[in-house]
């Protein structure tokens, strides 16, 4: 069987970023909670900070430049996502919401999410599952029931020391191994190709319809 596929969305937008390195860590358990069960991962990151201007022209025109074309297809082509976001406002930002906003609306259906967010307290910890597990269920995502939380004190040493963020990474992880392993591991067929994507009996002709009807 051939390696699991699993993309990386990191809506940081600082260079470097503590999303980013949440991120990292959330792909890095994983990837060892994959090993443990002897099943390979390969890790696809998605910088939306990079994205940034592709995304607005998608949103105003329909249509998604290359290198946005590039992460949506790593997107619905992988066996399992890794989302993440700092939160503003007490929700996710308005980079990621916007990156979700142009996605397929059935593009990550019944695919597993581990879900994470951070900001500089912990009293943003209830995002997750306020705010960003409603927008991936909404989706027909199925998010793990771990989402992992990372305040600025959990980086600085000065944070949960009853579930330090170690621990929530590991535990998220192995969730979401599991989770991947249940599954039978996507096509290997060409990513790019929209048919391994849009679905049966589906086109862009059919997005496009839907896209005129908006």
């Amino acid at each position: 069987m051939g390696a699991r596929r699993i993309a990386v969305i990191s809506a940081g937008l600082s260079n470097p970023s503590s999303t980013r390195m949440l991120a990292d860590k959330l792909a890095a358990a994983t990837v060892a909670q994959l090993a443990a069960r002897e099943i390979d991962a390969e890790i696809d990151v998605i910088e939306l900070r990079d994205l940034a201007h592709d995304i607005t022209n998608n949103l105003l025109t329909g249509f998604a430049p290359q290198a946005l074309e590039t992460a949506l297809n790593t997107v619905y082509s992988a066996d399992a996502l890794i989302a993440v976001t700092p939160i503003f406002s007490t929700s996710y930002s308005g980079l990621f919401k916007s990156f979700i906003d142009v996605l397929d609306r059935e593009g990550i259906t019944g695919k597993p999410v581990l879900l994470g967010a951070n900001a500089g307290t912990p009293r943003h910890s209830l995002a997750i599952d306020y705010a960003i597990r409603p927008l991936f269920a909404y989706l027909h995502a199925v998010p793990v029931s771990t989402g992992v939380f990372a305040a600025s004190g959990d980086w600085g040493g000065t944070g949960d020391d009853v579930a330090p963020l170690g621990k929530r990474v590991e535990k998220g992880a192995r969730e979401l191994a599991d989770a991947i392993a249940s599954r039978d591991a996507a096509t290997n067929a060409d990513p790019f190709d929209p048919a391994n994507y849009l679905g049966e009996g589906r086109s862009f002709g059919h997005l496009l319809g839907g896209l005129a009807g908006e």
